[in-house]
């Protein structure tokens, strides 16, 4: 008779900081700043392994940004097409920023949303946050959806080259689908957005 086949072992529980479970953390033993940018720095950290080896990596400090889902009365969305130097390419994205020192992520997502596309929210709801790039980040991406949005024209910076662009929500699911939109932020706030069931708010506003 075969034997019984074993159930798997279950996952450890998470423990601080999300540990997994009963699991030796690495310690980070020296930090050392390699440049210092106009908005982020560039920093080597040494860490020690739960086995005795150390590792160093380099990471990018980051003071946190803040993105928005806009939403038009007539349940279409705004977003901007932006040119990214590191990708030399235009994206399609949603408004975004960095937070500037001691803004709190709301009040950067109504200041961002306003410069690039000239809309002023009159309610921004929190969505959630997430790392952008964990394996080289420590940025926070803060996502919001901006309702009541009242055009007063675009404040762009003397280095920003934005165009807005309005799109029913049937367009952009398909320009994620398809892979025209491959900005990972957009699209993590739009998936956030449509959990929260906003953007099948948006889409009965517009009629389907």
């Amino acid at each position: 008779m075969a034997p019984a086949a074993k159930s798997p072992s279950p996952a450890p529980e998470p423990g601080p900081s999300g540990s997994p479970g009963d699991a030796a953390s690495p310690k980070v033993t020296a930090r050392r700043t390699i440049h210092s940018g106009r908005k982020f720095d560039y920093e080597a950290i040494s860490v020690e392994l739960p086995n005795g080896h150390t590792l160093v990596r380099e990471v990018v400090r980051h003071p946190g940004a803040a993105i928005i889902v806009p939403v038009l009365p007539d349940g279409r969305l705004v977003l901007t097409r932006v040119y990214r130097a590191a990708c030399d390419q235009w994206l399609l994205e949603f408004p975004a920023g960095t937070l500037d020192k001691n803004e709190e992520p709301a009040a950067c997502a109504a200041r961002e949303l306003e410069e690039e596309t000239g809309y002023r929210p009159a309610t921004v709801t929190p969505l959630d946050w997430t790392y952008t790039s964990p394996g080289l980040s420590d940025e926070r991406m803060h996502m919001f959806l901006a309702t009541g949005l009242t055009h007063v024209g675009q404040k762009l910076e003397e280095d920003e080259n934005i165009v807005v662009e309005i799109h029913d929500v049937a367009t952009v699911t398909a320009m994620i689908d398809s892979g025209i939109i491959r900005d990972a932020k957009t699209v993590v706030a739009f998936a956030r957005a449509r959990a929260r069931g906003h953007i099948e708010a948006a889409t009965a506003r517009r009629g389907g």
